[in-house]
């Protein structure tokens, strides 16, 4: 008998994997932050007044926004068996109708207007007097409790096992999709966890002070790298909000916990403040205010960086570069060492160099899927670029394994600093096999995208980076 009655879906959370009015926010304030302001004024007219002007100024591609592929498939089947089925929603009614041209199984759309918004009660009484038989309601959240209890029976899109209890005490059961949550291992992929391992470059100027067996350093230092990285992270999701359509056009990109609507932007959003609030008050704890100035830099950097500067070709990298170089710069005030010009010239040009790898993997994708004149999505560069951009990492990483031999000859050799200084010669060497090997894989498209991500798992880098390791610390500790 359930057959029978039309089906009603609800999008966001149930049919959609995301919310269509925050999703319009995103795009709406991305690029010119002060528009938030306006959502202010806009929202102290209603919800359903916010919801209008957003659905007619935001460029929301209707076609990327990540779908419940079962529920979908449950609902085509049922429209293929000739059952009646529809869309009802409190998203505005401008969104929800390209949303419902998006499916071929929606017959029509039901949604909020500028002056009424369909939600709840207001849903639930629509609904009831369309269908006076009887229907059967697809949703998500507590909201739709109201719609539950007029429908005849019950499909469930959403992870709150607390709601399905009361769904199920209210209504029978049509059918469960279960969403899918990020869990542990989604939500460290969304937090860049593995990206901890740049900060790494913080530990660098208390080792070359030779200040190694300092106990009070290494702490004071683990926690500046801990304030980093719950910092960085709180910025990767907010980079990720920012970038949501950008992510869901790129080939792996698309697969991101935001991207895919595993994880929604208000848990996103709530995470980031969260780390934020954590990473200033960690460093606060590792060296006090010049740190948490530092601190500040880095995260403001980034997301200018976000909103516009990735944007911009050449620029882009060597802001990346300086992001790298400014993790020096924490570690030496965190231990009140002076940092070595050679050695920020050194993280510069590595660095350059490690972006426009990633740069270049980026265009010979695209090359490789497209056009030989688009421009890759959310970036400044075109496929024509990709030779300039592999000439030029190569040459910034040759650049770097010279300025590391200078450093050497100019400062490290005649200080007092290390006792057998000839073996950091293995230094160079060593950073120019990596920095080869980077090149050597990029070229032939069997880098990862992201070189970072690349070395921590990768076993040749990893010796490489401890062969490194251990040369300054046989220099500075063998007697």
């Amino acid at each position: 008998m359930r057959g029978f009655y039309p089906l009603v879906l609800d999008l966001d959370g149930t049919l959609l994997r995301t919310d269509l009015l925050l999703e319009c926010a995103l795009q709406f304030v991305r690029t010119r932050p002060l528009r938030v302001f306006l959502l202010l004024w806009w929202a102290l007219h209603g919800i359903a007044y916010l919801k209008q002007q957003l659905a007619e100024r935001a460029e929301l591609a209707i076609d990327l926004l990540p779908v419940n592929e079962a529920l979908a498939a449950y609902a085509q089947t049922a429209a293929d068996n000739g059952r009646e089925v529809i869309i009802a929603t409190a998203a505005n009614q401008l969104l929800a109708q390209h949303v419902c041209d998006r499916f071929d199984f929606a017959r029509e759309a039901l949604a909020s207007t500028a002056e009424l918004n369909l939600k709840g009660k207001r849903k639930a009484e629509a609904l009831a007097a369309r269908y006076p038989d009887g229907f059967v309601y697809a949703g998500d959240a507590a909201a739709d409790l109201h719609v539950w209890r007029a429908a005849r029976f019950a499909i469930f899109a959403g992870d709150d096992a607390g709601v399905f209890k009361r769904v199920k005490a209210l209504v029978p059961v049509e059918a469960h999709f279960q969403r899918e949550r990020a869990g542990l291992t989604g939500w460290m992929k969304a937090l860049r966890v593995h990206q901890w391992a740049k900060n790494g470059l913080i530990f660098l100027p208390m080792m070359l002070a030779g200040v190694l067996l300092d106990l009070n350093a290494w702490l004071a230092c683990t926690l500046g790298f801990v304030a980093m990285g719950v910092t960085a992270s709180a910025t990767y999701l907010l980079n990720d909000l920012m970038d949501l359509q950008e992510d869901r056009r790129h080939w792996s990109k698309r697969n991101r916990a935001l991207a895919s609507g595993t994880i929604g932007i208000p848990a996103a959003t709530l995470a980031s403040i969260f780390l934020l609030g954590a990473g200033f008050g960690l460093a606060m704890l590792a060296g006090g205010l010049p740190t948490l100035a530092l601190v500040l830099l880095y995260c403001a950097a980034t997301l200018t960086y976000s909103l516009y500067l990735k944007r911009v070709p050449l620029l882009d990298v060597t802001v990346l570069a300086g992001l790298f170089t400014l993790r020096l710069a924490v570690g030496a005030v965190i231990v009140d060492v002076r940092l070595s010009a050679w050695l920020m010239v050194f993280s510069m040009f590595l660095f350059f160099s490690l972006a426009l790898a990633k740069r270049s993997i980026e265009l010979t994708r695209t090359i490789s899927r497209g056009s030989a004149i688009t421009a890759m999505h959310g970036r400044g560069y075109v496929p024509a670029d990709a030779p300039f951009v592999s000439t030029l990492g190569v040459s910034s990483a040759l650049t770097a394994v010279a300025i590391m031999v200078l450093y050497l000859i100019h400062e490290a050799f005649p200080s007092a600093l290390y006792s057998h200084p000839e073996l950091l010669w293995a230094a160079p060497v060593l950073i120019g096999l990596w920095l080869g090997r980077i090149w050597l894989l990029c070229t032939r498209g069997q880098l990862n995208d992201d070189p970072v991500q690349f070395t921590v798992h990768d076993r040749v880098s990893i010796l490489l980076g401890a062969g490194v390791m251990c040369s300054f610390a046989g220099a500075a500790l063998l007697r």
